[in-house]
């Protein structure tokens, strides 16, 4: 019997070596947040209404920019091909791994949350510091709309 054994990818160094292969003097500078906005919850998880983040995008011609959309029913699928993410080192075939919104569901029907937010949100793959930044604020204010306590992000 062989041993089935895990690898990973040093995204650190295939970036700073796909930057310099690009013929980029300076290694690449990693997006930095030294005032991180994380809040102790207030009251159980099972009490809490839980929102998610994703940063797949409705479809292939839907405009990079924020957006929501109902949770439930789920979609049956989000487009990811168009987006910027290692094509590689993984793939989209598992909605759940970065839409988990049915797990959320049975989560909130087993009385471990309070309730799956009603619609969820998304933040398409763009590596911009700058402009996520930007769009984290409308993020923000369409979760708190929906009385989110709690957001799970799931980037591709």
């Amino acid at each position: 019997m062989t041993k089935a054994h895990r690898t990973f990818v040093s995204y650190i160094d295939k970036s700073r070596e796909y930057y310099a292969a690009q013929g980029y003097d300076a290694p690449y500078r990693w997006a930095t947040h030294t005032n991180a906005p994380f809040t102790p919850f207030t009251k159980p998880l099972s009490q809490c209404r839980v929102g998610l983040v994703t940063t797949a995008s409705l479809s292939p011609d839907a405009p990079l920019s924020p957006y929501t959309a109902r949770s439930q029913p789920a979609p049956a699928s989000l487009a990811t091909e168009h987006l910027s993410w290692h094509k590689g080192a993984t793939d989209t075939d598992d909605l759940g791994a970065y839409l988990p919104l049915d797990h959320l569901a049975a989560l909130a029907a087993d009385g471990v949350i309070g309730s799956l937010a009603p619609r969820f949100a998304g933040i398409p793959t763009i590596y911009s510091q700058r402009r996520t930044n930007k769009w984290a604020e409308t993020i923000r204010e369409a979760l708190a709309d929906d009385g989110v306590d709690l957001a799970v992000l799931t980037p591709l």
